[in-house]
């Protein structure tokens, strides 16, 4: 299929009606019926047209969500120039987009939770945490186990939100801002 202008809009518009489904309903509720309600289409048969299924529009789902986090995420930790500011601003950074794409955020829990597609590349809190072990400005501690608790304590957040809307989100990324600079610490 050629892909047009109004081709992509379509496409964006069915992942956007997809993402708010899944928000809502769960992963297991958002039947093609229910997005193209969701989405105002006329048919479940527009989104087969633009998607051979289900797999594919989930996948999609996953690259937009990771593309809009991945460069809301660069844009900030790029220009810092140690890895204990860089871990620092990710983990606030993370914290905000959550905070700001809830519902976002809650789709990409529910499908990495309930589909087989599993999650985007990995995180770039390895990188981080290896960049501060080979600078000296970090200490001995395996890279792989901190960055998944790292990144665990953030994957949470959003299933705080569902429970407490409310929550300080400014104490949030303060907790774990400070807990992981004492445990990366030299």
């Amino acid at each position: 299929m050629q892909v047009t202008v109004t081709g992509s809009a379509r496409r964006a518009q069915i992942v956007t009606a997809t993402i708010a489904t899944i928000a809502e309903l769960g992963y297991h509720q958002a039947s093609f019926a229910r997005i193209a309600e969701r989405a105002g289409l006329s048919s479940t048969r527009l989104i087969s047209y633009h998607f051979e299924g289900k797999d594919e529009l989930i996948g999609q789902v996953i690259a937009t969500i990771h593309e809009r986090l991945s460069a809301f995420i660069t844009e900030r930790v790029s220009g810092r120039r140690t890895a204990g500011a860089a871990l620092e601003t990710y983990i606030r950074s993370m914290v905000d987009y959550i905070g700001e794409h809830r519902a976002e955020m809650r789709a990409a829990t529910e499908i990495f939770h309930n589909s087989a597609t599993g999650p985007p590349a990995p995180s770039p809190v390895e990188r981080l945490l290896a960049w501060g072990q080979e600078s000296g400005e970090f200490g001995t501690f395996h890279v792989r186990v901190t960055a998944m608790a790292v990144q665990r304590a953030l994957d949470g957040l959003p299933s705080l939100l569902e429970t407490d809307p409310d929550a300080d989100l400014a104490e949030y990324a303060d907790e774990l801002a400070g807990l992981f600079a004492r445990a990366v610490r030299a």
